[in-house]
């Protein structure tokens, strides 16, 4: 992955701004620094960047992933051939913000769910070929990972319900495919799809779709100990404590990869 962004930004040719007014043998000390607060993620994908521009390079990681920082905070020091560092730096910063900003947010979210036992969990709402990466942030900003992907687990969406032509057609399918490590989730909109869920069994886990706080505590109390409940739709960091209130066990939002801030890193000499 990293490599293929290094491939990306140097293209043929290389940097040629560097090469031509760096000379080769100037060595430097850079500093990954924080320009605001947050909660540090992709410092080891950084160290990658710089170690697959030129290995020689000695990279200190001051703050790593999980860290809180304050404005001002270095993060990372390289230390090393001047040209390398100004080679690796945009990709290492771009990495390094986009993952901080997930963490970052992640961590605002879990903070709503103080005092329950709700957990915060992403979805598969990441940018192409940085899922990996992005999930990995969201660990490092306290909330947790759903699926990585379509073969992780059984998960039955509304489109899926439509097509298979019901719940009890679907949930029936399910079973007679899945082993015993494979877990089962619907999505279900309305308390009636959910009473019918209930009824035909078969799902470890309920995925309470789009429901307003009202409707949400209802059907809460209806799967109390008798399967997992997950929030999910329109979940936006202002509503996260009071969904959590209703005593739900997971809040799922996509909010966390596709919409988080880049937090705002820089590389000073």
């Amino acid at each position: 992955m990293v490599r293929a962004a290094l491939l990306e930004d140097l293209g043929q040719m290389g940097d040629v701004t560097t090469r031509a007014v760096i000379p080769a043998d100037t060595t430097y000390t850079a500093r990954i620094n924080a320009r605001e607060a947050g909660v540090v993620s992709g410092m080891q994908i950084a160290r990658l960047a710089f170690h697959l521009v030129d290995p020689s390079l000695e990279v200190e990681t001051l703050l790593g992933d999980g860290s809180a920082c304050a404005k001002g905070d270095v993060l990372m020091v390289i230390t090393g051939k001047a040209a390398s560092i100004l080679s690796g730096e945009r990709i290492a910063l771009n990495y390094a913000g986009r993952l901080t900003g997930i963490a970052t947010l992640t961590a605002a979210f879990v903070a709503q769910t103080k005092g329950t036992t709700t957990r915060v969990t992403c979805t598969r709402k990441t940018t192409p070929n940085m899922r990996i990466a992005e999930k990995l942030a969201v660990l490092h900003g306290g909330g947790f990972n759903h699926r990585f992907g379509l073969s992780d687990a059984i998960l039955i969406k509304d489109n899926h319900i439509a097509a298979a032509g019901g719940i009890r057609e679907v949930l029936t399918a399910a079973r007679a495919v899945a082993s015993h490590m494979m877990r089962v989730e619907i999505e279900v909109d309305t308390l009636a799809q959910l009473e019918q869920v209930l009824a035909v069994g078969g799902a470890e886990v309920v995925l309470l779709d789009n429901m307003d706080t009202p409707t949400l505590i209802t059907a809460v109390q209806m799967c109390k100990g008798r399967i997992v409940t997950e929030a999910s739709g329109n979940m936006k960091l202002e509503r996260i404590a009071e969904v959590a209130a209703t005593g739900v066990d997971y809040i799922s939002s996509g909010a966390l990869t596709h919409s988080a801030k880049t937090l705002d890193l820089g590389l000073d000499f």
